[in-house]
């Protein structure tokens, strides 16, 4: 199983990205029922993200702490596809 990337800063972006480990709400919801595949493709998206960050200086604006209804909502769209 492919660890999760999560350093325990989970603040929001306006995208709704975490500004710690760089992973959308929806990636970060039921991690652990991923396949090792479909977390690899997700670590590739945080690199990504990463390098992003850190080539604009890491400006993420506002953040705000993932509420408990944008986690609901995550977890649902996730589940719906």
């Amino acid at each position: 199983m492919i660890e999760s990337p999560c350093v325990a800063c989970c603040r929001l972006n306006a995208d709704k990205v975490c500004v710690g480990c760089y992973r959308h709400i929806t990636e970060i919801v039921d991690w652990n029922r991923r396949t090792d595949d479909e977390n690899a493709a997700i670590l590739q998206q945080v690199a990504i993200r990463k390098r992003q960050a850190e080539h604009t200086g890491g400006n993420e604006g506002s953040t705000s702490p993932i509420t408990q209804a944008e986690w609901q909502a995550a977890k649902q769209q996730v589940r719906n596809r």
